[in-house]
C-alpha cells in the first residue's frame, strides 16, 4: 500500500510512526506540505524513500497512491478532501471534517459524487471503555438510554492558546477541537436516534487579558513566575493572556434527539490535575452507567437492585488509549478493499454539523434547529 500525506503535522507525524510498526506492506512513499525540506531533515534516512511536494496538487498529479491521510491545519481538511474525493481515492482525514456550514455542505456533496471510502479520525469510539460500555448498552441491562450527562476538563488546555491553535479562523473554535469527538462517541453509544436542536452557551474568563499581542512568553518579565508560562510548560511560545488570544475557555451544549431524550455536555479548558476528567453517565430506567478515561474505570448502577458493577480497565498509554491502532487497522483494510470505513464521512458530517450549530447558539443567544431534508 502506497499512502500520500497532506500535512505532516504533528498529529500526522504520529500516526506515521504508529504505522511504521503495524504492517510492513505500508509504506509512506509521499508528504505534501510547504514544511518539506524541514520535515525532510527531521526523517534522516527515512526521507529516501519518501517523494516530498509543496502541496497537494502536485502529490495527487504525480504519484501513484492507494491512500491518503489529510493532517492539514483545520481549516485545509475540507479543500484537501476534495481534492481526494474526486480521484476516489481512500482517504483518512482528521478532524474537525469542515469549520464552517459553507465547506461542511462543499463536502457532503464531494462524498456523495465519489466512491472513495473515507476514515475520520474519531479514535474514542474505538477505545476498549467505549467498547465496553456499547457492549452492555446493547445488551438492554440499563434500559434505553434517555439521558446523557458528558464532560471534559481539559488538563492540557494551555494548548489551545498558546499555540496556533488560538487562532478561531482556523480552529473554528473549541466545540469544533473537542466536542466533535464527544458528539461522535455520544452519537455511536445511544444509537440511530437523529439530533434535532441545538442550544450552546460558551465562555472566555480565564484566558484573555491586555498583553501586547503576538507576545512570546520568553519575551515576557513574568515568564518566570506565571503559572502558565511556555517557560515551564512548554506547551507553545505565546502568552496566554495577550489581546489576541482567541478562543473560549469553557463552552456547554444540550442536544435534543428525535426520540424526545436530550443529552447535556460541558467542556473546561482551565481545570488541572485531579480535576480532569472526560467521559459519561448515561441513565436508561433499568440503570445508569458511567466512565471516565482519566480513571480507566466504568461502573453500572442498578437502579431496583441494591448493585454496582465495576470495571477496572487496564490503562493503555498507545495514542488516545488505543484508538488510534484501531483506526489504522481499519484504513489499511479500506485500501485493501477488505473492510468497510468503521468512522465514516457521515459520522463527521454530523458531529461537525453539531458542533456548528452550538458556535451558531451560543454566538445568537438561539435553539439552532437541524433541517435533516436539506
Amino acid at each position: 500500500m502506497r499512502i500520500g500525506i497532506a500535512g505532516y503535522g504533528l498529529r500526522l507525524k504520529h500516526l506515521h510512526v504508529m504505522l511504521s510498526t503495524m504492517d510492513a506492506d505500508c509504506h509512506i512513499v509521499a508528504i505534501a506540505d510547504p514544511r518539506h525540506e524541514e520535515i525532510k531533515t527531521k526523517l534522516g534516512a527515512e526521507s529516501e524513500s519518501i517523494t516530498f511536494f509543496e502541496n497537494a496538487d502536485e502529490m495527487l498529479e504525480q504519484m501513484q497512491l492507494d491512500g491518503v491521510m489529510v493532517g492539514t491545519r483545520c481549516d485545509l481538511h475540507t479543500e484537501i478532501a476534495l481534492k481526494v474525493l474526486k480521484r476516489n481515492l481512500p482517504l483518512f482525514l482528521e478532524k474537525p471534517v469542515a469549520t464552517n456550514l459553507e465547506d461542511l455542505i462543499s463536502l457532503k456533496a464531494g462524498y456523495e459524487a465519489s466512491k472513495s471510502p473515507v476514515v475520520v479520525s474519531f479514535p474514542l469510539r474505538h477505545t476498549e471503555m467505549i467498547r465496553l460500555a456499547k457492549e452492555i448498552i446493547d445488551s438492554g441491562k440499563i434500559g434505553t438510554v434517555e439521558h446523557v450527562q458528558a464532560v471534559n476538563n481539559v488538563p492540557y488546555g494551555g494548548v489551545y492558546f498558546h499555540s496556533w491553535y488560538r487562532d478561531e479562523q482556523i480552529t473554528g473554535g473549541l466545540f469544533l477541537q473537542k466536542a466533535t469527538h464527544d458528539f461522535d462517541y455520544i452519537n455511536y453509544l445511544i444509537g440511530s436516534n437523529k439530533p434535532l436542536s441545538v442550544c450552546a452557551m460558551k465562555s472566555k474568563q480565564i484566558f484573555k487579558g491586555n498583553k501586547p499581542a503576538k507576545l512570546k512568553c520568553t519575551e515576557c518579565d513574568e515568564k518566570y513566575t506565571c503559572a502558565e508560562s511556555t517557560i515551564v510548560s512548554q506547551i507553545g511560545e505565546y502568552c496566554c493572556f495577550a489581546e489576541d488570544t482567541g478562543n473560549e475557555d469553557s463552552g456547554s451544549a444540550l442536544i435534543r434527539y428525535e426520540s424526545g431524550m436530550h443529552i447535556s455536555y460541558s467542556q473546561n479548558f482551565f481545570a488541572r490535575r485531579g480535576a480532569e476528567k472526560r467521559g459519561a453517565r448515561l441513565l436508561g430506567y433499568k440503570g445508569t452507567l458511567e466512565f471516565d478515561w482519566y480513571t480507566n474505570k466504568l461502573e453500572v448502577y442498578m437502579h431496583h437492585d441494591a448493585r454496582v458493577e465495576t470495571y477496572q480497565l487496564d490503562a493503555n498509554t498507545e495514542g488516545h488509549m488505543g484508538g488510534d491502532r484501531k483506526l489504522l487497522q481499519n484504513f489499511i483494510q479500506i485500501m485493501r478493499g477488505q473492510d468497510p470505513s468503521q468512522n465514516s464521512l457521515d459520522d463527521g458530517l454530523i458531529s461537525a454539523l453539531l458542533c456548528l450549530k452550538a458556535n451558531e447558539s451560543a454566538n445568537t443567544n438561539t435553539f439552532c434547529n437541524i433541517n435533516w431534508e436539506r
